[in-house]
């Protein structure tokens, strides 16, 4: 016999997701128009990429703008709008729109600068733009899952088209040495999640994700409120992470990073840089809301003492966010090549974003106990959107002098002020902003991280 299907419930899940069919169906298109004409692939993907974001932006100003996420002192209760889809594999809140205007923008631009500096050529450009919206749709899907199942086929999503755009410079060996490394790299990092996505599905009998973070309430934090070492958990909360950090590029799980950057074109390093930062910081931030407790999705009153659940969270962010920051600008001063330089300066900007993700704080007042909220969350979305410009017109500039000089070596770039001065003023205020300096926006990024910090060891310790 066969299950009731509700159709109208469908029909909504679709709605909700119609800019993920209209990309889907923009690489159908591609792949049908490549049979007839290659001359105008690029403004096909970006008209398609231009119509998704149109749609996201409504989708965003009906639901309304986005606070700072809350779990209130009434026990299973959530601030904000959302609703589950497709039989609770993905969710349609606030932070799945918002990153969904994110990444298909930012596509948009990389796009449009790929029809500026000619890569890819007009024999390749329809399977480089399908790959290019395929990896787009998966990182929307990494942030929007609220299902294991549904994480690993999001990160496998974004990272098998990822892979062949890192190698997509057929003449040249750095090209695929670096799709090489990404896909070793990636297949392990991958095998390793989906090995810990099965001990956490093995341990419940779920891989429903709040029904995940209820069992971990109730496994770390039992009513004496101490904890109970069991290593089936552990690993496999580990081994997620593990996943979810090498898409981030945080240290230790950074070393695909530099190498891959530096021999994939400036445009794909560029959209590596950003995007796939964006769909694996939304998922962190996802299990983070999730496991804490602020975002209870199934409303289920958790355990007492669940916020001890909190309380090995905090330090173990904070600590991985700092390493890596402090290694990743270290790092960077050493680097003679300009790609790799700026992958080294996305692996620190990745751990400040994660700072802002550890800034989960107690509530204070009547009938706050037991209770947190992330201020941290809108901080880091706001980073993302500056982090967006910064860096994309970084690796614009870096392959602008590319095509000028035949080079990314720091060196061939001397005396470089006398015959491009606009390049190089460019080329200074992107990377001044990507250090932070006043009154550029990367200073007001880094602030708004910092103050979310400093409200949240003032709240802890007051």
């Amino acid at each position: 016999m066969l299950p009731n299907i509700d159709l109208g419930q469908i029909q909504n899940d679709c709605l909700n997701f119609l800019p993920e069919l209209l990309a889907c169906s923009g690489i159908v298109l591609i792949l049908l128009i490549r049979l007839f004409d290659r001359a105008h692939m690029g403004t096909l993907a970006l008209m398609v990429m231009l119509m998704a974001l149109g749609i996201s932006i409504v989708q965003w100003n009906s639901v309304g703008g986005l606070t700072a996420p809350v779990r209130t002192s009434e026990p299973g209760t959530l601030v904000g709008t959302f609703r589950t889809a497709f039989g609770s594999l993905v969710v349609y809140d606030h932070l799945t729109i918002y990153l969904r205007c994110f990444l298909y923008g930012f596509t948009a631009l990389v796009i449009w600068l790929t029809l500026i500096t000619g890569i890819p050529d007009r024999e390749d450009s329809a399977d480089f733009y399908c790959l290019l919206l395929g990896a787009t749709v998966g990182m929307v899907f990494m942030a929007a899952s609220t299902h294991l199942l549904m994480v690993y086929i999001g990160v496998e999503m974004a990272s098998v088209p990822s892979y062949a755009l890192a190698g997509y410079l057929k003449d040249r060996r750095a090209s695929g040495e670096a799709a090489l490394k990404y896909v070793v790299y990636g297949g392990g990092a991958s095998g390793v999640m989906l090995y810990g996505i099965s001990l956490l599905a093995g341990r419940f009998g779920t891989a429903y994700l709040p029904e995940v973070a209820y069992g971990l309430a109730s496994s770390v934090a039992p009513a004496a409120g101490g904890m109970v070492f069991d290593p089936v958990l552990i690993l496999g909360i580990l081994f997620l992470f593990i996943g979810v950090g090498f898409k981030l590029a945080t240290v230790p799980f950074h070393f695909w990073c530099p190498d891959v950057f530096e021999g994939a074109s400036a445009e794909v390093a560029g959209y590596l840089s950003v995007a796939s930062k964006g769909a694996a910081l939304a998922l962190l931030a996802r299990l983070i809301l999730l496991f804490s407790g602020i975002d209870n999705i199934d409303q289920t009153p958790f355990p007492p003492h669940w916020e001890a659940v909190v309380r090995y969270l905090v330090p173990t962010l904070a600590f991985f966010a700092a390493l890596t920051a402090t290694f990743g600008n270290l790092a960077a001063y050493l680097q003679t090549n300009l790609k790799r330089l700026l992958a080294y300066s996305t692996i620190a900007h990745a751990g400040y974003m994660m700072m802002g993700l550890a800034a989960i704080r107690p509530l204070q007042g009547e009938g706050a106990a037991d209770t947190f909220e992330l201020p941290g969350l809108q901080a880091v979305l706001f980073y993302l959107a500056a982090y967006l410009f910064m860096n994309l017109g970084a690796f614009a500039v870096v392959a602008y002098l590319r095509n000028e000089t035949g080079s990314e070596e720091l060196d061939d770039y001397r005396g470089l002020v006398r015959r491009s001065p606009w390049m190089v003023v460019t080329l200074s205020i992107f990377l001044l902003s990507l250090l932070g300096i006043p009154p550029l926006v990367g200073f007001a990024a880094k602030f708004q991280i910092f103050s979310a910090l400093w409200d949240t060891s003032q709240a802890w310790y007051r």
